[in-house]
């Protein structure tokens, strides 16, 4: 059994950073494939980015390349997403996931286990 939780979430201005942290309890996370969703106010929960277990194949949606970076820090038994030039249309509810089988993918559905989410708000 896995448990997921998500840090480092927060307030910042448009143009700035921030570091998300998906950590687990259980089995360690290297073991999985995990994913990064959001979903924002009104709006349906969206692929951000993945990483296989094995940490070679990473994933990434359209509107976050170049600007987002998924790793994995497995000394802390942690995958975090370093997000940069944050933009107002970055504001959601992230949640990190978890895929057994470690291929990785971008479907939603494929995800075996899930966090409670994290706020991260951009102004303007």
């Amino acid at each position: 059994q896995v448990r997921l939780t998500e840090s480092g979430g927060g307030l910042v201005q448009a143009g700035g950073s921030l570091r998300l942290f998906c950590s687990s309890s259980g089995r360690a996370l290297s073991s999985y494939a995990v994913g990064w969703f959001r979903q924002g106010p009104g709006k349906e929960r969206e692929f951000v980015a993945a990483i296989n277990s094995r940490s070679t194949t990473t994933y990434y949606a359209d509107f976050v390349k170049g600007r987002f970076t998924i790793s994995r820090v497995n000394a802390l038994n942690t995958v975090s997403l370093q997000m940069n030039s944050l933009q107002p249309d970055d504001t959601a509810v992230y949640y990190c996931a978890c895929e057994f089988g470690g291929t990785g993918t971008t479907t939603l559905s494929s995800y075996d286990a899930w966090g409670q989410g994290t706020q991260v708000t951009v102004s303007s």
